[in-house]
């Protein structure tokens, strides 16, 4: 268990005074932001501070944590040092810069900052990464959180459309996205996220708890044999793809520009975007923890190792029956409001691109309508078609993680015109594109090259990417 503690110690002390560092880099000030400076009671909504960290909790804690844990814990105990590490040096980073970057930039969301910083031909490729990943995210998560859902409460295994019950709850869950997305930010988002946030937490506390009462099998890192993964699978790129939301995800760019937009004060940011990343972090090696548990005293059967189905295995075997229903619900919160904010996101972003305000509900029915028959016709292809989620979910992955490096190398470009130190960036980012450009390149689902080969690719598009931003110069 010294390893585990050991990460939860990197977590509290890459809090303690890493951030700090961060922070001091951007220089918080008391200029307006966004939210009081161009407020439109929609998307522009001042919050408090605690108010909107526990929103950006909830937005960006989505199934990630939890999967990418129960997946990442199969590389063995170096899970517990790499995820804290990577969250503290590169994924909070990540978030805290993105938020700040949209608040001095009139709360802009990512694809906004990429043309600016970046280039015209990145937004262009970028908005439509971005679209396609919010899109394949909110589909997923209407059906993780259903499946969730239906198994505890109504014991149903066999999650088919033709089932009333299963396709009641997917609607209901669309139809709970709808509202979240047309709403403004503080009417159904802004009144409900604080307490949604806190019984996250509260449910993840009770696992920490059920370790220490009913005691936890955990293993410490072993140098000697540090990749225990069943199947053999690198931990470059394959670790840094598998953990995302926990360790770094672009993701969560999308989430920070939505909630710059109705931050108070520039002094809030390392609260709500490192904070709540650190936060979510800790809640995913907790997971991967019950997870090591469990699959070492072999309680789930082999075929669901990996998968969210675990999850209510490690409910009940911590938490007593009547709390492991509420651990139950609080993981189901998680897909749920992540999806809403992610086709929330998605408006946002179209509305930005095409310049259409948003004031008005008749603009936001004009965007939100064709994304939602899209959610609707990929969700029906995925329940029709055996091992549509893993496929759905590794191009997620994929996309998730390669959305992170232009957010990066913003920062970067932003931190380098203002002679401070952009290597706190320029570092996280040159290594995912290593990360990603090695997956793709290697997957079946990319291009099947041998990974040597795709390591050697990879390096190379690296030191052109290196060379680009090196070179680049932007007047903010």
């Amino acid at each position: 268990m010294i390893t585990f503690i050991l990460g939860i110690l990197i977590l509290v002390l890459g809090y303690a005074f890493y951030s700090k560092y961060i922070e001091s880099l951007f220089s918080p000030d008391e200029r307006k932001t966004p939210a009081l400076e161009i407020s439109d009671g929609v998307d522009f909504v001042p919050m408090g501070k605690n108010k909107n960290a526990l929103i950006h909790l909830l937005n960006i804690a989505g199934m990630g944590p939890i999967i990418g844990a129960i997946q990442g814990i199969l590389f063995g105990p170096i899970a517990f040092i790499l995820i804290p590490l990577g969250c503290i040096f590169m994924g909070a980073v990540h978030d805290y810069s993105i938020g700040m970057l949209s608040m001095r930039n009139n709360g802009a969301q990512i694809t906004g900052l990429i043309e600016k910083y970046l280039n015209k031909f990145a937004f262009k490729v970028f908005i439509v990464i971005v679209s396609i990943m919010l899109l394949l995210l909110a589909t997923v998560f209407v059906y993780t959180s259903g499946d969730i859902f239906v198994e505890r409460f109504f014991h149903i295994k066999d999650f088919v459309l033709d089932n009333p019950i299963v396709l009641g709850t997917y609607l209901t869950i669309l139809a709970y996205f709808i509202l979240a997305t047309l709403f403004p930010i503080d009417k159904i988002i802004g009144k409900f996220y604080p307490i949604l946030g806190a019984l996250l937490i509260i449910g993840t506390g009770f696992i920490l708890i059920g370790f220490f009462i009913k005691g936890v099998h955990l293993q410490n890192i072993d140098f000697k044999n540090l990749n225990q993964h069943p199947d053999n699978l690198a931990i470059i790129p394959m670790f840094f793809m598998t953990v995302s939301c926990g360790l770094l995800s672009g993701f969560h760019a999308t989430q920070a520009t939505i909630i710059s937009r109705a931050v108070e004060s520039e002094h809030h940011a390392k609260r709500i975007f490192y904070g709540m990343m650190t936060l979510e972090s800790l809640i995913a090696i907790i997971w991967a923890a019950g997870a090591m548990d469990i699959y070492s005293l072999n309680l789930a059967p082999e075929n669901i190792i990996g998968t969210v189905n675990v999850v209510n295995i490690i409910a009940d075997k911590f938490v007593p029956l009547n709390l492991a229903y509420l651990v139950t619900i609080a993981v189901i919160i998680l897909p749920i409001t992540s999806g809403d904010t992610a086709l929330r996101g998605l408006r946002i972003t179209i509305a930005d691109a095409i310049n259409l305000p948003q004031k008005n509900i008749k603009n936001r029915f004009i965007i939100a309508t064709p994304l939602i028959l899209a959610v609707l016709g990929v969700l029906v292809w995925a329940k029709m078609n055996t091992g549509s989620f893993s496929l759905i979910w590794r191009y997620f992955t994929f996309f998730n993680q390669l959305i992170a490096i232009p957010c990066l190398f913003c920062a970067t470009i932003y931190l380098k015109s203002k002679n401070k130190n952009y290597f706190v960036t320029f570092i996280p980012a040159l290594f995912y594109v290593f990360i990603t450009m090695s997956f793709i390149l290697n997957a079946k689902i990319g291009f099947n090259i041998n990974l040597k080969i795709a390591e050697i690719i990879a390096l190379f598009l690296t030191a052109l990417c290196a060379f680009y931003i090196l070179k680049r110069k932007v007047e903010d």
